[in-house]
């Protein structure tokens, strides 16, 4: 059996596959390497992995995940996954590519993330040819969740936001200024706290004027000063996984139209096309 799971910051949605190609779904927390360390992610997965999974039966792990940019990242979440799975092989990789695979398959093209961060790529088909580094949510990670609420927060600090607006986010909320401010600078997985209000704009998304004018502005900084930096980006269809641009999917196809770029697919998660994708390789490899 073989196990695929594509890790964002906040979550991780798994897919175990057996030999009859039957799926099994379950979630865990996110593994971003730049927030976790490997026995931080030993004991989650021992508190989160379903009681049933025999793990000893369990021949390969692919694991796509947010942060894993880099060798040093990539082995902080593959020598946890060896040292739960101890029988498995252990495939980790950037959650990027598991966008690309996902939304592409084995074309070329254009595929994006905006979920809790943004990332963008270019791909040949079957790798990752161009990447424009999105900094993280403390330098750039414009479009995404962590991006969204750190511009509602200010607003709403400031009061800038509108009364009407201000009242809705105490009664949702009820943060204190000072709570606010330890949240974003004492508390661990700050980019989540920031990306969890981007829901408070969905859910007055059709109510306020503002919320709209904040998630387009958020948007078109994302294509203003990533999208548009990748030559010929114009000539290549718009796709994009994660729950930002599939919940704001029409103020994100308005700003794609605006620099002239088609929308192609635009999906929640990644995972049933990514599976599918496996599903096709080992096809593939059995001929």
């Amino acid at each position: 059996m073989i196990i695929i799971a594509d890790g964002g910051s906040t979550k991780t949605n798994w897919c175990l596959l057996n030999k009859e190609n039957k799926k099994v779904y379950f979630n865990t927390e996110g593994y971003n390497p730049y927030f976790i360390d490997s026995p931080g992610i030993i004991q989650s997965l021992k508190t989160n992995l379903p009681d049933n999974l025999d793990i000893n039966s369990i021949e390969h792990v692919s694991f796509y995940g947010a942060g894993c940019s880099n060798e040093e990242k990539n082995e902080v979440v593959a020598s946890a996954l060896r040292t739960v799975f101890t029988k498995a092989k252990v495939f980790v990789s950037h959650d990027l590519l598991a966008a690309a695979r996902a939304l592409l398959g084995n074309q070329p093209g254009f595929a994006a993330i905006l979920g809790t961060g943004t990332n963008t790529c270019y791909y040949n088909g079957k790798e990752i040819t161009l990447n424009i580094d999105s900094l993280g949510y403390m330098l750039g990670d414009e479009g995404s969740g962590s991006y969204i609420g750190r511009r509602l927060l200010r607003d709403y600090m400031r009061g800038a936001m509108p009364q009407e607006l201000m009242n809705a986010f105490d009664r949702a909320y009820g943060y204190s200024h000072d709570e606010i401010l330890d949240r974003i600078y004492k508390k661990p997985l700050p980019n989540r706290f920031l990306a969890s209000f981007s829901k408070f704009l969905y859910d007055n998304n059709n109510v306020q004027p503002y919320s709209r004018t904040v998630i387009k502005e958020s948007f078109t900084a994302f294509f203003r000063d990533l999208v548009s930096h990748y030559p010929d980006y114009q000539k290549h269809t718009f796709n994009c996984i994660g729950s930002v641009s599939y919940n704001f999917r029409d103020v994100l196809t308005e700003v794609c139209n605006e620099f002239g770029m088609q929308v192609g697919k635009i999906v929640r998660s990644p995972i049933d096309d990514l599976v599918q994708y496996h599903i096709n390789e080992l096809k593939l490899s059995s001929v």
